[in-house]
């Protein structure tokens, strides 16, 4: 049955535009968390240079967003985006008419037919839950919605106080929910307000559906720890320490006799992976102190395995480079706009500039 799904779902991606929702980062190629936190980092700190603004990011949570789609509105949506007939068809039948048994020992529940959501684990539902929510956008150019599967924020750009405009799209965006049977988790939803003014107001809380959002100083944001300073220290106290509980094993391994190369290799595929988690987003900001505490990091592993390791300045080059031209390379990323390409010369090949 997967394999089929996969079938369906290259035929599907033929069928709707690359752009049709640029600013959902999941489930698409060339699409990652580190592209949606730096946006949302661009869009905030572009409008922060500005006089007399301030920034409002609100990170919804919905529950159990893939198990509340309603397939008759997604059909109407897939036909709208151009899907055939036989195509919905058999793609509303696949998302109904499943039967749920519970069983506890040998006891077993009534079946239970469920026709809402999509069944977890399958192929299809995270394109399906794409395309359920590709119309959730922002209605007013000075906020920005950004989404990475169900984890959806919204980032209001406010300029002398004036919060209209802001308000309004976080009552359509809870109206949209409503409409579309995905249920807003106030109690989850938190909000971060990025205020660099000296003079600075008190920011009265957001309501929605009558329940106030808590207001929060710093907020894990796609596994990235930001806070309402936007700085970096946080978020590498975080990292130092989850690499340093994986130094341990790389120590015990090295205790067993392992040669170098086998080493190295596990500290690629461990620590260095924690290292470089979406580094080209926010590792360019850390302080000196915190860039330290990483090296120390790197060192005491190239003490360890007696291999050399680049450093994590390196790192952080390399990420960037490699991103930055996966960006030139795809005029259907939502970054690719703020590249251009420098000209050409006979001794250098172009280069990207921001």
């Amino acid at each position: 049955m997967k394999c089929f799904e996969r079938l369906v779902m290259a035929h599907i991606n033929t069928i709707i535009p690359e752009t049709l929702d640029p600013i959902q980062f999941a489930y698409s190629p060339n699409r990652s968390t580190d592209d949606a936190i730096s946006i949302a980092l661009h869009t905030a700190l572009s409008h922060l240079d500005k006089r007399n603004t301030y920034v409002r990011m609100l990170f919804i949570d919905y529950s159990s967003a893939f198990n509340t789609i309603v397939p008759s509105k997604l059909i109407t949506k897939l036909r709208i985006l151009g899907l055939n007939t036989s195509l919905c068809n058999w793609i509303l039948d696949f998302l109904t008419d499943h039967p749920y048994v519970v069983k506890v020992g040998s006891n077993p529940s009534a079946t239970l037919i469920l026709n809402t959501g999509a069944p977890q684990g399958c192929v299809l539902s995270p394109l399906l839950y794409s395309l359920f929510t590709h119309d959730c956008m922002a209605r007013h150019d000075s906020n920005t919605i950004i989404k990475f599967a169900d984890e959806t924020t919204v980032v209001g750009l406010i300029t002398a106080n004036n919060e209209t405009v802001y308000r309004e799209e976080v009552r359509d965006l809870a109206g949209w929910c409503q409409n579309h049977n995905l249920s807003l988790n106030v109690t989850k939803t938190k909000e971060m307000i990025v205020d660099y003014r000296k003079r600075r107001t008190e920011h009265a809380p957001i309501l929605i559906d009558g329940a106030v959002v808590e207001q929060v100083e710093s907020f894990k944001f796609l596994g990235v720890h930001i806070t309402n300073k936007l700085e970096w220290s946080k978020h590498t106290k975080t990292v130092v320490k989850r690499t340093r509980q994986s130094l341990f094993p790389l120590r015990k391994l090295k205790g067993f006799c392992m040669g170098p190369e086998i080493l190295k290799r596990f500290y690629s595929c461990t620590i260095e992976s924690i290292l470089t988690g979406c580094i080209a987003a926010w590792y360019g900001n850390c302080s000196a102190s915190d860039c330290k505490a990483l090296q120390r990091v790197v060192r005491t592993a190239q003490y360890i395995t007696g291999a050399k390791l680049p450093s994590i300045q390196d790192l952080y080059t390399r990420w960037c480079q490699r991103k930055a031209l996966k960006i030139v390379k795809d005029p259907s990323h939502p970054s690719h706009r703020r590249f251009s390409l420098l000209p050409h010369s006979k001794q250098a090949v172009p280069e990207c500039q921001v």
